[in-house]
């Protein structure tokens, strides 16, 4: 099968849980004998193709990255929620390249393949990590709480205050445009989680989905040397872990208050891109920011680590630290928060705290510091809940929705040679 593969970023450089998806998801597939390819914007210092692991990365250059104030994030730049005129060129050489029978999409890249899925012949297949469907923040956050959903006159206005009076409308009323086409032309949307199909309204719009979750590899790289000058910064004994950028969605506010709070020693560790203002002068005693690690530093931390904390305070889609700390035998803390609640088992695998609650995440902790052979016990059970997300049994299900997508069209085929129908667009 012949797959093109369709993602702003990619692993390496950019690190974060859609990235490391879509790398795993490309090497799963070309491990399995598929022939896989992928479009990605270019990245400094990186080639414009490379093959990796069996899989050819075409990294383009967009038009909207020469004018990198619009959509970017230090010295990340991002598609833009319509079809960028520069990715658009370089995916029309790349489609009669690579003669892809599925086209599956990530992220607003998605935009600059829409206008071609007709002429690609292809079938169309986009996976949705988070809100970015219908909101142009992507968390459906608005002024610091949830979003009740998408309407016209709102998002204008939440655009405008994310974005700023030029930037914002245009943005928003471009997103809505161009999700109504991809609800046209896409054959099916995989959310990752039930909470991410609610979020992005599929059901109200009537279009062909299926839940499929992230996954972890079945065998992951961890670091685990003692004295390599990551893991050594790491507390001696137990210390409890938190993965992911240090952000009011994340939790992180919440986290450090509720640690603020609590009589116990234990260190508390933060692994990520450190967001929140004025962060080192207000840290408690004993929080340690390390910020970003590779990816195989990070699965030594959750290795040594006491409790894994997932403590987000948006509706997270969901959370593939969580599935990083149950394979290495973790028990979590997390908030019921969308699809979080698909991966932890309540009382089995880890225990569940209101979003934004720090007397309650302060109380969840303090428990299971207060019973080592709960602690254990989670820990096992974690283990074997996570085989469940793990790539032996996840892949084959994209691999199914492809197979079936192209089945389908061979028998639509069939039966237009046979009736002389003609097939409907």
């Amino acid at each position: 099968m012949r797959i093109l593969m369709l993602s702003q970023f990619f692993y390496p450089p950019t690190v974060g849980g859609e990235e490391r998806f879509v790398t795993d998801l490309s090497h799963e597939l070309a491990a399995r004998g598929h022939d896989v390819a992928v479009v990605t914007l270019w990245q400094q210092g990186f080639p414009a193709f490379e093959v990796q692991q069996g899989v050819r990365i075409h990294r383009v250059r967009g038009t909207m990255q020469q004018m990198s104030f619009l959509f970017s994030e230090g010295v990340r730049t991002y598609s833009p929620p319509f079809p960028d005129p520069g990715v658009m060129g370089e995916i029309r050489r790349i489609l009669q390249i690579e003669r892809p029978e599925i086209v599956h999409a990530h992220n607003w890249l998605v935009h600059s393949f829409t206008p071609l899925a007709a002429e690609s012949k292809a079938k169309f297949v986009v996976s949705l990590h988070d809100y970015s469907h219908v909101c142009v923040q992507k968390r459906l956050m608005r002024q610091g709480v949830r979003c009740t959903g998408p309407e016209v006159t709102k998002c204008l206005a939440c655009s405008t205050q994310f974005y700023g009076l030029t930037k914002g409308p245009a943005t928003a009323l471009a997103n809505f445009h161009w999700a109504a086409k991809e609800r046209q032309v896409v054959d099916m949307f995989l959310p990752v989680s039930q909470a991410t199909a609610d979020g992005n309204e599929l059901e109200k719009h009537k279009v062909p989905y299926q839940v499929i979750p992230n996954f972890v590899p079945d065998h992951m790289d961890v670091l685990d040397d003692e004295n390599d000058p990551l893991l050594s910064q790491l507390p001696k004994g137990d210390f409890l872990l938190f993965v992911g950028d240090v952000t009011l969605d994340k939790g992180a506010e919440v986290l450090i208050r509720a640690y603020a709070e609590m009589e116990t020693q234990i260190p508390l560790v933060l692994i990520g891109r450190p967001f929140l203002p004025n962060l080192d002068a207000w840290l408690p005693k004993n929080v340690f920011l390390l910020g970003t690690w590779p990816h195989e530093a990070v699965m030594g931390a959750w290795k040594r680590c006491t409790i894994g904390l997932v403590p987000s305070t948006w509706a997270e889609p969901f959370g593939i630290v969580a599935l990083e700390a149950m394979y290495m035998g973790k028990p979590l803390i997390a908030a019921r928060s969308g699809g979080l609640t698909d991966i932890v088992a309540e009382g089995e695998t880890g225990l569940f705290v209101p979003p934004g609650d720090p007397q309650a995440l302060r109380a969840a902790i303090q428990t299971l510091l207060d019973d080592p052979a709960l602690r254990e016990r989670m820990g096992v059970q974690a283990k074997q809940r996570v085989q469940a997300f793990q790539a032996e049994f996840v892949v084959s299900r994209f691999e199914q929705v492809y197979q079936e997508l192209l089945d389908k069209d061979s028998a639509d085929i069939t039966v237009e040679v046979t009736t002389g129908n003609r097939k409907k667009s």
